[in-house]
């Protein structure tokens, strides 16, 4: 039950991170308000980071951004890692 739980949340939240990026390459084309890098880094940071690379990867947004290009990867290694202790351990059973 709880790994049921743990997986819809980072699926949420990795649909929240590529969405935003979405919404952020669709405002730069049209010149209109930008969402914060600060909101696209935090949004990669709670769990996120696999929708944000996705994003990076399908929309070709921020790839230019050498702190993107870092980060994101950076931060899917580490919760991808989190989550794999998190179920070997028994934490998520």
């Amino acid at each position: 039950m709880k790994l049921t739980i743990a997986a819809a949340v980072i699926a949420a939240a990795n649909l929240v991170c590529f969405f935003l990026m979405r919404h952020d390459k669709r405002c730069a084309a049209a010149g209109k308000r930008r969402i914060p890098e600060r909101t696209l880094f935090l949004s990669a940071a709670l769990f996120g980071a696999l929708g944000g690379v996705a994003a990076m990867k399908f929309y070709r947004h921020k790839t230019r951004h050498l702190q993107f290009r870092i980060f994101f990867p950076l931060m899917l290694l580490l919760q991808a890692a989190a989550f794999g202790f998190a179920v070997y351990s028994g934490w998520l059973a």
